[in-house]
């Protein structure tokens, strides 16, 4: 006696497989089109070089000597700048993204103008004498920058710039005695955090 064959599975309906088509080209479009090399590594170094920053301006009171105080954030600054600049480098070659066009050229592009922007009033409050002004000014202007440029990148950079300029914003009407611990927080603290995040969900 012939043992009847099982019924063959039935294919998949059409506006199942349409829907896993739709699905499939909308993920591959919204990975294409994200700036994807941030370094989350390059990040937490980032935040290493805030907090060691954070530390040093504390032996260089701002009030005492405001032009030394923000030598050691300048510094930091410029070294922190090239630390992103050559990891994030590295990262697009390992993963084969252009950073001449695409979402990178966006990022640049959205990103640069406020950090012009801090620094051209960097300049005008320290000549005015209102360098107290400074912490809320980098946070808030930073923190807009990241926002801008996470638009074309990965969700968590967005949010890590939504929350420097909630910080920049709470430095504006603190007391001065609290601004180490509120740069130390953002260039140190969301650094390091938003960096491990990253690193860990986002390819390093």
């Amino acid at each position: 006696m012939t043992t009847p064959r099982p019924p063959a599975a039935s294919p998949p309906a059409l506006h199942e497989r349409a829907a896993d088509n739709i699905r499939f080209i909308r993920d591959t479009m919204a990975r294409a089109g994200a700036f994807t090399s941030v370094s989350g590594r390059g990040m937490m170094a980032v935040g290493a070089i805030g907090a060691i920053a954070a530390a040093v301006s504390l032996r260089v009171p701002r009030a005492a000597d405001p032009q030394r105080w923000l030598a050691v954030w300048l510094v930091a600054a410029l070294v922190g700048g090239t630390v992103s600049v050559v990891t994030i480098r590295a990262k697009a070659t390992a993963t084969g993204q252009s950073l001449s066009a695409g979402p990178a050229r966006g990022f640049v592009l959205a990103f640069a103008p406020a950090l012009v922007a801090g620094a051209l009033l960097t300049a005008v409050l320290l000549n005015a004498g209102q360098t107290a002004l400074l912490p809320g000014v980098w946070l808030t202007l930073y923190g807009a920058a990241v926002t801008s440029g996470g638009a074309f990148s990965v969700r968590l950079v967005p949010v890590m710039g939504a929350l420097f300029i909630a910080l920049g914003a709470a430095s504006f009407v603190a007391p001065e005695a609290w601004h180490p611990a509120i740069l130390a927080a953002g260039f140190g603290g969301l650094h390091l955090t938003f960096g491990y995040l990253i690193a860990r969900h986002h390819g390093g």
